[in-house]
């Protein structure tokens, strides 16, 4: 009887335990990258994470969240539920460079045609983007994707909102893409 009453204890303790823990968390280059999110009154979970690096320097970790983690890129670019990109920041950029980054990943994985109807939005995304200003270690930009358009945030206040239901699967192609920013990082977004 002692023995099954102290059984009983820890079990009930372990799920004590469990239930006040926080959301777990994955430590990618020192940045804590949560488990889950909520994106337009929805769960995600974590589809994977991993590191932008240029000229061997860590620019960024990125997070990609969704409904339903997927392996294969199509199915998370024209996705039908919300995803989310938190960019956790490694290094100091300025507001230009990074929206130049952004921009470049949108030329390299655009038609020429896709661009030019996109041009609105991606105008709105640049001015969101250079209303931020610059980005220190640290700080966080989020990328939320869903069916309304793109909602763009930085350190948890919203910054900006583009409601184009065709940008979101466009800014993804950045690290989803065919010519992704980094093929290392799209693996690592795709959780492979």
């Amino acid at each position: 009887m002692r023995i099954a009453n102290r059984v009983m204890q820890a079990v009930l303790f372990s799920v004590a335990l469990v239930a006040m823990s926080p959301t777990l968390a994955l430590d990618v280059a020192g940045v804590k990258v949560e488990e889950r999110a909520q994106v337009a009154g929805k769960e995600l979970v974590l589809n994977g994470a991993g590191i932008r690096t240029r000229l061997f320097f860590k620019v960024y970790v990125a997070a990609l969240y969704a409904e339903k983690p997927a392996k294969e890129a199509a199915a998370l670019i024209a996705g039908p539920g919300p995803r989310r990109i938190v960019l956790s920041m490694l290094r100091e950029l300025d507001a230009d460079t990074l929206y130049g980054a952004l921009e470049e990943g949108l030329r390299n994985n655009l038609s020429e045609a896709e661009r030019a109807a996109l041009k609105p939005s991606i105008d709105a995304l640049g001015a969101t983007m250079r209303g931020i200003g610059k980005v220190v270690p640290g700080d966080t930009v989020t990328l939320d994707f869903s069916a309304e358009g793109l909602t763009i945030g930085h350190n948890g206040s919203p910054r900006g909102k583009i409601a184009d239901e065709k940008i979101g699967p466009a800014v993804l192609k950045i690290w989803l893409g065919e010519k992704p920013a980094e093929e290392s990082l799209k693996q690592a977004l795709l959780g492979r």
